[in-house]
């Protein structure tokens, strides 16, 4: 195996290609696996495969689009941004891209290990961090934060009360919250579970990419 891939923690036999986003003028690549099947194929011919691991970072989802794209518009110089769930890491690099000081998360190693590789290859700055949703400490602890992203994290239904859970402890009144989603079931429990909490105002952004709606949400207090 070449030597760049076994560094993406890559199984043999599956190898990258790069996609072109465009963002503000510029063109962003994101270096992703070539076959997202033969992944999860190659984690279920494991001895004891966990649900936790299942490789739903390795696509290029409409979501991160979606909000790169909003992302292209906006002022972020020196703005401290956190992204929960960074997978290929296209949004946080779009935010880096655009001047923020950008911390990128997710629980999948692998995940932070192409955000990486994304990022030096867009010759921008972005931390990366393993975070858990159930103990998400490192990312508590240096809230609050003024602006935090997510794409596409509601694509299962035990995820709702994690989110619903963790946001409150990431952004006072003064922050912003900004997530893309694509109308996935969960996504109805989640709009729910923040208007049945009284503390958010929320606000949906049209985008032009099919079935995709950012939510923009701020705590009222």
């Amino acid at each position: 195996m070449d030597a760049a891939l076994n560094q993406l923690g890559l199984p043999d036999g599956i190898g990258t290609v790069t996609e072109t986003i465009p963002f503000g003028g510029r063109n962003l690549t994101l270096l992703r696996p070539s076959d997202g099947d033969a992944l999860l194929d190659a984690l279920l011919e494991e001895d004891d495969p966990s649900e936790d691991d299942l490789p739903f970072w390795a696509e290029l989802w409409p979501s991160g689009v979606a909000l790169t794209a909003l992302l292209a518009g906006r002022e972020l110089r020196g703005v401290r941004t956190l992204e929960l769930g960074c997978g290929l890491g296209l949004v946080g690099i779009a935010a880096a891209a655009g001047g923020a000081e950008v911390l990128a998360t997710d629980w999948s190693e692998q995940a932070l290990a192409f955000t990486a590789a994304n990022a030096a290859a867009n010759r921008v700055r972005v931390r990366t961090g393993r975070v858990a949703w159930a103990d998400p400490g490192p990312i508590t602890e240096a809230a609050p934060w003024p602006l935090v992203l997510a794409a596409d994290v509601l694509y299962e239904p035990r995820n709702v009360p994690l989110l619903l859970g963790l946001l409150p402890r990431l952004v006072d009144a003064e922050g912003e919250i900004l997530l893309a989603d694509p109308g996935r079931p969960p996504s109805e429990g989640f709009l729910q579970g923040l208007d049945d909490d009284g503390g958010w105002d929320r606000e949906a952004i049209a985008t032009e990419v099919p079935r995709v709606t950012i939510h923009r949400l701020r705590r009222t207090g």
